[in-house]
């Protein structure tokens, strides 16, 4: 239970982890965002927290800006790239054949595929869970590769430098500081706001015909 504390709250033992482990600290934090991004089976592991923290420790000297921006953008475009081909090679029938796999991230998922089409790839990365389940679904889907490589890497950058230099300019308050999960969660929410409006309004259309 211990690991499993550590494993979901990664962001909270980031800080004692790099003053440790130095640079050992730049490889973890590139295995959980590619596992985050890589791994269906994943979907739970830290992504934004940890993105946010990590710009906040850049901004305090713990870790170096460039090197983190760099790195973490790298894992999310390849985790993405893997989530992909393992869509592709697995299709739809890794839902059938293993309990492991919710259905329900998987209509989600597609939910908002046929709302935004291959942008669903740049939009998903700022939604947990359905930010796992995207590339995934573009793989089973048979998206076009280059076609999916140009948004990933859209997406990839965007999401990473957001929440990077959110934390390295925001993350220095005072009450930021304290209060760091609240703020994190807010930055969630407003991410998040476009998509669940343009929804709603998917479901008001459908409804009215």
């Amino acid at each position: 239970m211990h690991y499993i504390d550590y494993l979901l709250h990664f962001d909270i033992y980031l800080e004692p982890l790099i003053q440790s482990y130095g640079a050992l600290a730049y490889i973890i934090l590139f295995a959980i965002i590619f596992l985050e991004t890589g791994l269906v089976l994943a979907p739970f592991l830290p992504g934004d927290s940890l993105l946010f923290i990590a710009g906040t420790f850049a901004a305090q000297g713990h870790v170096q800006l460039f090197i983190v921006l760099s790195i973490l953008t790298l894992a999310a475009i390849l985790g993405d790239s893997v989530n992909y081909a393992i869509g592709s090679y697995f299709g739809r029938n890794v839902f059938v054949k293993t309990r492991f796999f919710k259905r329900e991230y998987l209509e989600k998922t597609e939910k908002f595929y046929r709302i935004y089409g291959p942008k669903t790839i740049v939009f998903a990365r700022f939604i947990p869970i359905i930010r796992t389940f995207a590339p995934f679904v573009a793989g089973v889907g048979k998206m076009k590769y280059s076609k999916f490589l140009m948004f990933n890497v859209i997406g990839g950058i965007a999401w990473v430098a957001l929440f990077v230099f959110g934390g390295y300019f925001f993350g220095q308050i005072a009450w930021v500081r304290d209060n760091l999960l609240l703020v994190t969660l807010l930055i969630i929410i407003v991410s998040i706001l476009p998509a669940i409006i343009e929804i709603i309004r998917e479901k008001y259309r459908l409804s009215s015909v």
